[in-house]
């Protein structure tokens, strides 16, 4: 007994000096320490040695054991000792080295040129409004001239919604919102009214959902030549004052007269592209005195009240000031886009 267990001694720390790598130990472990191991075969012979070599084999065995245990327990200790020091050197961060930043944001297209129409009018004295998104029928249509089976609603016709069980929409325009102040406030006024309208539009230069900026003037003795006075100052600081400017007769049902604004398309600079659709001017906005049946509607006198009003698409002008052919691009959220702006 006492031969095999030297030779098990001899064999096993022969083996653990050679091995290397943490599993590769404690395969070992396992092959002399295991409950199956090589000392535990050698310790279920003991019950065949008489009395007297019993104990000195057991006192022997457990030596070996201690011998081996502490063996491979030190070798371990290194292997973790080592790994811990490869782990902080790989991770050693300079401290001295300056800080990373990360990249800054910037504002949309659509917010910057947001911004900067309502800086414009802020300086010729405008004030900002604001409304809901989900209008009732009376305020999107009615109250602004436009009965129910008038045409004007064919082309704004949007996506209705139930509330409380009437019937609302998510609305077209921002006019809703000349309403409203006005059933509110008394002339003069004037005030500009940003926000998301919606319609049934989707091509290269319309989305279902859009922003609109909708302005008016009410006072005493407001002409059509303030008008075409305050739309030229902002056409002109929005673009340059280079920019040509026409102003054609329309049709709106809540200014009477009305008039389509142009500017020359800064696509092709006049020449007729897809954008423009090859006219070499572009709609900017529409505008005209407010009819007198929206006086009526908010109560004011039209025989002492006049004022005009106009509203404009934000997508629209933002693809004439930076020059974009596709409406689209603003909603892909392509980041190689955004970053240019």
């Amino acid at each position: 007994m006492r031969d095999k267990l030297q030779q098990l001694e001899k064999a096993a720390l022969e083996e653990i000096n050679f091995v290397k790598g943490k599993e590769a130990i404690l395969e070992l472990k396992v092959k002399y320490l295991g409950r199956k191991g090589e000392l535990a075969s050698l310790t279920r012979e003991l019950g065949k040695l008489s009395n007297e070599e019993r104990p000195i084999a057991g006192e022997l065995i457990n030596t070996i054991k201690a011998r081996i245990e502490d063996k491979i327990n030190s070798l371990l200790a290194d292997i973790v000792k080592r790994e811990k020091e490869e782990k902080l050197r790989a991770e050693k961060v300079d401290v001295t080295l300056p800080g990373r930043y990360g990249r800054l944001g910037k504002r949309h297209p659509i917010t910057q040129v947001m911004d900067e129409v309502v800086r414009i009018f802020f300086g010729m004295g405008f004030q900002t409004a604001k409304g809901p998104e989900i209008e009732t029928d009376y305020y999107n249509f009615e109250a602004l001239n436009i009965p129910k089976d008038h045409p004007a609603r064919d082309m704004q016709d949007t996506f209705y919604v139930e509330t409380h069980g009437n019937a609302s929409l998510l609305r077209t325009h921002t006019s809703p919102v000349q309403i409203r102040v006005m059933q509110g406030q008394k002339p003069p006024l004037r005030v500009i009214a940003p926000g998301k309208v919606y319609r049934r539009d989707s091509d290269i230069t319309h989305t279902p959902m859009f922003h609109q900026v909708e302005g008016f003037m009410v006072d005493e003795f407001i002409t059509f030549g303030d008008l075409k006075g305050v739309l030229s100052v902002f056409l002109h600081s929005l673009f340059g004052e280079d920019t040509t400017i026409r102003f054609r007769p329309s049709f709106f049902p809540f200014t009477e007269p009305s008039a389509e604004v142009d500017i020359q398309c800064v696509i092709c600079n006049g020449k007729g592209c897809r954008v423009c659709k090859n006219s070499g001017w572009l709609e900017i906005l529409g505008a005209g005195m407010i009819h007198p049946m929206v006086f009526k509607a908010v109560g004011y006198d039209v025989e002492k009240f006049s004022g005009f009003a106009f509203g404009m698409g934000i997508e629209r002008i933002a693809m004439l000031k930076f020059g974009i052919d596709d409406i689209r691009l603003f909603f892909e959220n392509d980041v190689r886009f955004l970053m240019q702006f």
